[in-house]
C-alpha cells in the first residue's frame, strides 16, 4: 500500500509496482469506470465520464471536482487502492494520477507525492499515445491535460498536443470526404433511377405509338381491300350488262355457220397468272371469239370474268392462238375458260 508517510525504501518500490500493473491498466482503461472506495464515513466519489461532444479538457479541469473536494486521508486511501487495482490514469475521476495531483495541491512540498507523479508520468504518456492512435480524442485530451498538470514543461507535451490536433483534423477531413462520397453515391443512384424511369417512360410511349400505327395501317389495309372488292363487283356488273346489250352481228343466214360445225385443231390452255397461282386463286372467264374462214381466231373479247381482271389477259392471249378447221363463213361463239390451281 502506497502511503504519503512511507519512508524512502518503500517509495523505491513504486516503479516496480507500476511496471507490473501497466499491462492490466491498459486493458482496464476501456472498461466501465469502477467506483472508488470511500474512506470510512465519507461518500464515494462519483465517476466522471467525458462524452465525445464535451469541451476539451484543460489542466484546470483535468482533476474532477469530486476528487478535489476529498480530504487528504481520503485521497491517500483512494490513491493506494487505485494503484492496487491498476487504475493509474483511468477512468476519469477515479485514478491514481488525479488523486496524487489533488494531494499535491493540498501538500505541495510532499516529496512522496511528487515521486509518485513522476513514476506515473511514462504510463500516462503511453496511454495518451494509444488514445490518439485509436482516435479516442476526448480520452486523449483528458490524458494530455493530466500530463500538462503534472509537468507543463514535459518534453513530450508539444508533440502530444500536435498529435491530438492533427489527428482530429485528419479524422474530420476523412469524415467529410466519406460524407461527400456517400452524398455523391446517393445522388448518382438517384440520377440512375431517374434515367431508368425516363427510359422506361420513353419505351412505353414508343410501344404505344407503334401499336397505334399498326392499328391505323390495318384499318387502312382493310378499307383498301373493301374498296377494291366493291370496284371489282361494279366492273363485273358493268361487263355483264355490256355483254347482254351487245348486238349480234347481222350476217345473212346463208353465210352463218353453226358453232357446232367448228372443229378445233389446236386450243392451247391459257397460262396461269403467277400471282394468282401463288395466292391459290381460282376463277373462270367467258370469252366471245370469232373464227375466220381459214380457221384462225380473228376477234376475241371478255364477256364475263370472275374474279374480275385476274385471268382476263391470259384468257384472251390463249384464245387468240386457237386454230380450227376452215369454215365456209366466219363463226362467232363463246367459250368459258376455267382456272383452277389444283388442276
Amino acid at each position: 500500500m502506497l502511503d504519503l508517510n512511507l519512508r524512502r525504501p518503500a517509495r523505491l518500490a513504486v516503479p516496480m509496482l507500476l511496471l507490473a500493473a501497466l499491462a492490466a491498466c491498459s486493458k482496464n482503461e476501456e472498461a466501465a469506470p469502477a467506483q472508488a472506495p470511500a474512506a470510512a464515513g465519507t461518500p464515494a466519489a462519483p465517476v466522471a465520464n467525458t462524452p465525445a461532444a464535451a469541451p476539451a479538457a484543460t489542466p484546470e479541469t483535468a482533476v474532477s471536482p469530486q476528487v478535489q473536494s476529498m480530504s487528504v486521508d481520503q485521497l491517500r486511501d483512494a490513491a493506494s487502492q487505485a494503484l492496487r487495482e491498476n487504475r493509474m490514469y483511468a477512468p476519469a475521476g477515479n485514478n491514481a494520477v488525479e488523486y496524487y495531483l489533488s494531494l499535491r495541491d493540498k501538500l505541495p512540498q510532499d516529496a512522496t507525492v511528487k515521486s509518485a507523479l513522476t513514476d506515473l508520468m511514462p504510463y500516462t504518456l503511453i496511454a495518451a499515445e494509444q488514445s490518439i492512435n485509436r482516435e479516442d480524442f476526448p480520452e486523449a485530451q483528458r490524458l494530455v491535460a493530466l500530463i500538462e498538470k503534472v509537468d507543463d514543461k514535459a518534453p513530450a507535451l508539444p508533440r502530444l498536443k500536435a498529435g491530438v490536433t492533427n489527428s482530429i483534423q485528419a479524422a474530420a477531413t476523412r469524415s467529410a470526404q466519406e460524407t461527400e462520397k456517400a452524398k455523391k453515391q446517393v445522388e448518382e443512384r438517384a440520377l440512375q433511377a431517374d434515367q431508368q424511369k425516363k427510359l422506361a417512360d420513353q419505351q412505353a410511349k414508343e410501344a404505344a405509338a407503334a401499336q397505334q400505327i399498326a392499328a391505323q395501317q390495318e384499318a387502312a389495309r382493310q378499307q383498301a381491300a373493301e374498296t377494291e372488292r366493291q370496284a371489282a363487283a361494279k366492273r363485273e356488273a358493268e361487263q355483264r350488262a355490256a355483254a347482254a346489250a351487245a348486238p349480234k352481228p347481222a350476217t345473212p343466214a346463208a353465210a352463218q355457220a353453226s358453232a357446232a360445225q367448228l372443229r378445233p385443231i389446236s386450243t392451247p390452255a391459257p397460262r396461269y397468272p403467277p400471282e394468282a397461282l401463288r395466292a391459290g386463286t381460282s376463277g373462270e372467264v367467258l370469252v366471245e371469239i370469232t373464227v375466220g374462214t381459214d380457221g384462225s381466231v380473228t376477234n376475241t373479247r371478255v364477256l364475263r370474268a370472275n374474279p374480275a381482271r385476274v385471268f382476263d389477259r391470259e384468257a384472251l392471249n390463249a384464245t387468240k392462238r386457237w386454230k380450227f378447221e376452215p369454215v365456209a363463213a366466219p363463226v362467232t361463239t363463246r367459250r368459258t375458260l376455267s382456272f383452277n390451281p389444283g388442276t
